[in-house]
């Protein structure tokens, strides 16, 4: 019998066809494995079986043997990532808020095609992503690309900066003024993708969210900036900033309730200090930027946390409460 085209290919089907239709719980005889690769008209003897399957487990393919009966059965044993481990890469793709929904599907299908076609089935069980609130910019991956290109490259960028308008339209910020600033880091935070850069302009490391950059470009300056960033820590500052918004610094010393060290550790890490005060409570002294969304974090834990100094921020505390009780009145 002549043989066809595809003949060539038979060790590339074979790796295929062990790869996507078996698993520890899914198994192939090679009368079955004969089978599969004529559906791509591909002949194979026992005997050249045997050779190929010894090839593909030199080649690196974790391919078991086992005895069934009078004959074998074959399945690929551990793979590059095993179920759970996808499984939790499908959960962080869900969760991204800044994954668009379609982006979303297509991920998720490619970390299917990682595992066997059964698995696939129990990754697939586990998506839920049409109700969840999504970016709808498109452009934000390539926006990614571009920002690694430039921190890669060592120059600055130019982009245009937008926000949500009442009538749920995104409108440019400052009239469509072209923002040049130095990429220096990129971070992940309460579900959004943040550039955290240099602004020469006003001398400072300011963050900005990836998904409003429009117009996002290369420049052929260099960055600047290089003094703020040789000692700076993303997870420092990453816990010091509340909603990544803005404030000044400062060392705040706050009472909690006890049963609140939990979420106390949550945001600020383990190695915080918690000192104790009396059986019910214990004090942290934290760096945080005092903004609002510091100060609603705190409301937020009701009569369970108490800023006790510096006074400016109590005040700051007492003033928006205030504001709270006349609105509410």
């Amino acid at each position: 019998m002549p043989k066809s085209n595809n003949q060539k290919l038979k060790l590339l089907y074979l790796a295929k066809i062990l790869q996507e239709r078996t698993d520890d719980s899914h198994r192939l005889s090679l009368k079955e494995i004969q089978s599969a690769l004529l559906t791509h008209d591909i002949n194979a003897e026992r005997k050249s079986l045997y050779d190929d399957i010894e090839m593909l487990r030199a080649f690196g393919l974790d391919i078991i043997g086992e005895s069934l009966g009078k004959g074998y059965v074959y399945y690929i044993g551990s793979r590059q990532f095993e179920l759970a481990e996808l499984k939790l890469l499908v959960d962080a793709v869900q969760a991204s808020k800044f994954i668009t929904v379609k982006k979303s599907t297509g991920l998720i299908k490619k970390l299917g095609s990682l595992t066997s076609n059964h698995e696939a089935t129990k990754l697939k069980r586990q998506v839920y992503v049409a109700d969840r609130i999504k970016t709808m910019n498109e452009s934000i991956y390539y926006n990614v690309d571009i920002l690694h290109n430039a921190i890669g490259s060592n120059v600055r960028i130019c982009f245009q900066y937008t926000r949500w308008t009442v009538g749920k339209v995104l409108e440019l910020k400052k009239g469509g003024e072209i923002y040049e600033v130095s990429p220096w880091a990129l971070s992940w935070d309460n579900e959004n993708y943040y550039l955290v850069a240099y602004d020469s302009n006003d001398g400072i490391i300011k963050h900005y969210r990836v998904d409003k950059m429009m117009k996002l470009s290369l420049t052929e300056k260099s960055r600047e900036g290089r003094e703020f960033f040789e000692k700076f820590n993303m997870a420092s500052y990453s816990r010091k900033m509340f909603g990544m918004y803005h404030g000044k610094d400062e060392l705040v010393k706050i009472q909690f309730n006890n049963d609140l060290a939990g979420v106390v550790i949550d945001r600020f890490g383990k190695d915080v200090t918690l000192r104790p005060v009396d059986e019910s409570h214990f004090v942290a002294v934290v760096k945080v930027a005092v903004s609002m969304q510091f100060i609603a974090w705190i409301i937020g834990l009701s009569a369970g946390a108490k800023i006790i100094s510096p006074d400016h921020v109590a005040a700051k505390m007492r003033e928006t409460i205030d504001i709270l009780r006349e609105i509410y009145e």
